[in-house]
Parts: structure tokens; sequence; C-alpha cells
């Protein structure tokens, strides 16, 4: 462990100490509270429980650390600001990530932070949150604050909406060769893990969208991912970068973490998800997709769901539109 973790242990013990209860029992979602994994914490590979202290022991080891997130959870976001403190607490200074953000925000947000260096509140209007479709920033304020309080760099990670609509006009072959260089998007995704990808975007969008979209679809995740990893080495450089974003990008074996991996080959890197528990799967081998022999991350943390919605039905109007794109 390095020397800068052992002499924050003592800060971390006394915040850890301070947060037990938020991690087990505070839960802001209300479904699945009792639910017998909710609030703990799955080494993948292990296939064991962990403490959130033994977590964050393990988190503070690694130059990156990938926060997964089911993006309306409020649970998820707490818990994302609770370890970005931890981390802090433990002698880290990482950079801290946003896949909510795009580099084509990067100037508006480097004003408000030489403006106001420690107030997220308003960090979120002036990026124009209320505008990208994102859930309320209310919820990714205390992360963006954890950071400031710490000290901690915040960086925009997300393609631009010019990289965007060339990727929907286009595929990954829109972006331009020296783009493509950029993100080291010269190799194809694999065919394995582009079939993947393709199933698991047409799921999620319930069956919508010609094969053609779905297929641009899949360009754009693999660019996206892409560029979070550029991003999160490029800010890293002084102790590494958190990054703050949906659980899909940060499985490792076809997130970000293949991305970050092959521009830093020997990186220590962790994978946490945080996962809704579902009522008919209560172990860890419940949540496996189709042709999954293990979850594709170093750790889950299990958490109550904000609701039972069928998103099929709550998504209703926007995925007919798909059938006619």
């Amino acid at each position: 462990m390095r020397p800068s973790v052992r002499r924050g242990a003592a800060a971390l013990a006394l915040l850890l100490a301070g947060c037990a209860p938020v991690y087990w029992t505070d839960w802001r979602s209300p479904l699945g509270r009792t639910h017998p994994l909710a609030g703990k914490i799955l080494d993948v590979r292990a296939d064991g429980f962990v403490s959130p202290r033994e977590l964050v022991a393990r988190l503070a080891a690694s130059r990156y650390v990938l926060l997964g997130e089911r993006h309306d959870n409020p649970d998820h976001h707490v818990l994302q600001a609770r370890l970005v403190r931890a981390l802090a607490a433990a002698g880290r200074r990482p950079a801290v990530g946003f896949e909510m953000l795009a580099t084509d925000q990067s100037a508006a947000l480097a004003r408000w932070l030489a403006q106001s260096p420690r107030d997220a509140a308003g960090l979120g209007h002036a990026v124009g949150w209320k505008d990208s479709g994102w859930p309320d920033w209310a919820q990714y304020q205390p992360i963006a604050q954890a950071a400031l309080d710490a000290g901690l760099p915040i960086v925009a990670t997300n393609l631009s909406r010019a990289a965007l609509r060339a990727l929907r006009a286009g595929g990954v072959e829109g972006l331009g060769p020296a783009l493509r260089r950029e993100l080291g998007l010269e190799q194809p995704l694999a065919p394995a893990a582009r079939a993947a990808m393709a199933r698991e975007i047409r799921e999620s969008h319930c069956g919508q969208g010609a094969d053609a979209l779905i297929e641009k679809m899949v360009d754009t995740q693999w660019a996206r991912d892409a560029r979070l990893a550029e991003a999160l080495v490029r800010a890293g450089r002084r102790d590494g970068a958190v990054l703050i974003a949906g659980a899909g990008h940060v499985r490792r074996d076809r997130g970000v973490p293949l991305h970050l991996l092959r521009r830093e080959p020997g990186a220590t890197l962790a994978s946490l998800a945080f996962l809704e528990v579902q009522t008919r799967a209560a172990t860890p081998a419940g949540y496996l997709d189709e042709g999954e022999r293990t979850l594709p991350f170093d750790y889950v943390w299990f958490t109550p769901r904000n609701d039972d919605a069928d998103p099929c039905e709550k998504f209703r109007k926007p995925l007919e539109r798909l059938r006619t794109s």
C-alpha cells in the first residue's frame, strides 16, 4: 500500500465510522430495503462479500476507480459521494470525471471553477445541466461538492456534440482518422463483443430500432467509452482518476476498463457497479446476463431500487420513434 494511503488510515477510519449508517440502512430508494443482498458488497473475483472499510482500502490502492450507477437511483449518488470523500481521506488526490459532462462543456466548467472553486451548487447551472437530459443536478451535486471540498479537479469526459453527430451520420468512420487515432479506435471492436453490445442495446431499447441504427449505437457506445478512458488518463496524471458513469460503462469486458488498459497497460483499476436488488434474485448469480458466467465488474454494491416501473412503458413514446429511425 502506498505511503499516502497509510498516512490517511486514521482519517479514513473516522470517516467510515461516521458513514456506517448511510452505507447500510439510510436508504433513499423505497423498494427492496429488506432484500437479503441490500447493502452488501460483492468481491466478484473472490465470490465473497467485503465491508465498506475493506472496499475503500482496495479502491484507494487503485490508480483508476470507476463507479458505475443507475442514473436515477439516489442511493448510488450518495454512495459515490461518500467514496470520493473516503478516497480523499485516505490520501488520494484523483481527478473526478463525469460521464454527464461532455468535452465541449470544459470551458464553461473551467470558468465556473476559477470563479467559485468550492461551490458545487452553481456548477450545474454554469454548464447548462438542466437542458442535458440527465437527472436533476441536485443528485450529482454532493459528488461534485465532495471533490471540491478535497481540492480535487472535476473534468468533463464525454464525447462532444460534434463527435456524436459524426457518429450518428457515419459510425466510427465518421469521426475521421485524427480523432480515431486520438481515441485509439483504429482497431475494430471484436465481433463477439460487438454482437454482445448490439444485443444489450437492443434489449435495453425494448427490441426497437432498425439493425443499421443499432450498429451506429454500438459504434457510439464504443467511441464514448474510448473518450471516457482518454479523458481519465489525461486528467489523471497527478494521482489517477475516479469516473462517475452508468454501470454499463464500467464493465471490464468491453467498457472503459478495456480502453484504459490499452492506453496504460499494467495500470491498477477497480470497477465498482451499484446494482439495484430484484425481488426474484436473492443471490449474485441472479444478476448475470445471458451468456455471462460472472458479473463483469470487480465489485458490486447492491442497493434498494428506485421504482418498479416497466421501462418499456415508461419510455414508450421515444422508443416508438426508433421504429422509424
